[in-house]
């Protein structure tokens, strides 16, 4: 069976929701607010300069997400795309998709002169940690700090 990667569109909001709600409880055992979290994930979809998710598909089924997100380097001049809310459903993992969707994303980034990809990963996932390794990134030499208001 094949991975079909495309870009998300309106109508993949109730999975990507889904998605969200389903990595925040897994990763972080965290309940995300519904409401907020879908206008926050339709403000992405109606806003192509918020980023875009991508979706991967096997059977025409939705099995993986990932949000993709801009910030700008001056030290590099150019994008760097921050891969975010990387979810693949549990009975799909360990069969190669998020390899394929980064693999994807890895050349799309690379035809828009994307300077480089960054990710965010929860310090507990080792799993997670593990695959990106495989796939070639490393840990970044920077800590991220942050501060919710």
């Amino acid at each position: 069976m094949s991975v079909t990667i495309r870009q998300a569109q309106p109508q993949d909001l109730k999975t990507l929701v889904s998605f969200n709600q389903a990595l925040a409880q897994e990763v972080r055992g965290k309940e995300l607010e519904a409401q907020q979290l879908i206008q926050g994930v339709q403000a992405v979809l109606n806003d192509s300069n918020r980023g875009f998710y991508t979706v991967a598909e096997k059977e025409a089924e939705a099995v993986a997400t990932a949000l993709i997100t801009f910030e700008w380097s001056d030290w590099r001049n150019g994008w760097y795309w921050w891969i975010q809310d990387v979810y693949v459903k549990p009975n799909y993992r360990q069969q190669g998709i998020f390899r394929t969707l980064y693999t994807q994303l890895r050349t799309q980034a690379q035809a828009a002169n994307v300077c480089g990809l960054r990710l965010y990963v929860y310090k507990g996932n080792t799993t997670a940690q593990t695959v990106y390794r495989q796939l070639g990134m490393v840990p970044s030499s920077s800590d991220l700090f942050e501060e919710n208001l």
